[in-house]
């Protein structure tokens, strides 16, 4: 039996930017943070002679090509595994849809399980690139890179997306009072929406291919308070990082007229009424989980469980995909 896990992630700055429609031309740079909320893959030999693929479907098939799933069958198919007899198996903390990078943290642990399962090494970089080669240029979903790279480096991580595609990875240089108090601070809250983000994504995505200067100009200025929120954050200077995500926040509601709804909009204004110092929407917007930083974290809690908000608590990860068992 193999049992790997992947992170799930928030994100800290500059989230947008790392859609080859906008970094191949104008580059692109975030900060992401591991959490400790995992998607798991279980993978395990039968005695059966089938491909068994368990998620929220069970698959029952001869042979790789027939798998429905498309992540599964183009992972299968790119490490090349020609058994079949063998089981593959998913399930997660936290579900898909909510904003958490889930499916870059799928496809970084499924293809780590395989790995494993194959007895071949591979390094953070290049388990994000195969990934990202999966989801981005086999399957042409209209995703970014941010979730596959922090899913298979794990910590507080900063990314340069360049042009020719190569990605810069750097851990936040970041203190560890000023870490500490940055998790203790950081409260996570489930709205009760689920979505899919690829109808946002590839709104702002087509806007981009065509040049459309409203959205280039957003995700300039995303991208620029992308590295005043690196600077403050490594200043230790967490009110400024605070103040940087309502920017960040109020900039990301103008790129998609999905991006927010009433009710988020009013929660949001709930929470900074009630002791909430900076906030966002994770992910690519309309619905999920809102973050927000605040100092009086009871006085918070207090007011949006009251009109039926979820918190999720989290710790940091700094291990990344990996090997739980093999």
């Amino acid at each position: 039996m193999i049992i790997v896990r992947s992170p799930l992630r928030i994100s800290l700055g500059g989230g947008g930017t790392d859609l080859p429609s906008y970094y191949r031309k104008h580059s692109g740079f975030l900060i992401a943070a591991a959490i400790d909320k995992y998607v798991y893959i279980t993978v395990h030999q039968t005695f059966m002679d089938e491909i068994i693929i368990k998620y929220s479907k069970l698959e029952r098939v001869p042979t790789v090509e027939e798998i429905q799933h498309p992540i599964f069958r183009e992972a299968i198919k790119l490490l090349k595994i020609k058994e079949s007899n063998i089981e593959i198996a998913s399930m997660a903390d936290i579900p898909a849809g909510t904003g958490l990078g889930s499916s870059g943290s799928f496809t970084t642990a499924l293809l780590m399980a395989l790995h494993t399962y194959r007895r071949s090494l591979i390094h953070p970089g290049d388990l994000a690139e195969q990934a990202c080669h999966i989801e981005l240029d086999i399957l042409n979903e209209p995703v970014g890179k941010q979730d596959q790279y922090i899913a298979a480096y794990g910590g507080l991580t900063t990314f340069q997306f360049m042009p020719n595609d190569h990605v810069d990875v750097s851990p936040l240089k970041i203190d560890s009072e000023t870490l500490h108090n940055l998790e203790d601070n950081l409260v996570l809250f489930f709205t009760g929406y689920s979505r899919s983000a690829s109808s946002i994504l590839k709104d702002q995505d087509d806007r981009s291919k065509s040049r459309d200067q409203t959205m280039i100009d957003n995700l300039h200025f995303i991208k620029e308070s992308g590295w005043q929120s690196k600077e403050a954050l490594e200043a230790g200077d967490l009110h400024k990082f605070a103040d940087l995500m309502n920017v960040h926040w109020e900039r990301k509601r103008q790129r998609s007229a999905g991006m927010s709804n009433s009710d988020v909009d009013a929660w949001y204004d709930l929470a900074m009424k009630n002791g909430a110092m900076g906030g966002k929407l994770i992910g690519a917007g309309g619905g999920g989980f809102m973050l927000f930083y605040t100092e009086d974290k009871t006085r918070l809690r207090h007011a949006l469980s009251q009109v039926g908000l979820k918190e999720v608590r989290f710790r940091f990860d700094f291990e990344g995909t990996k090997t739980v068992i093999s």
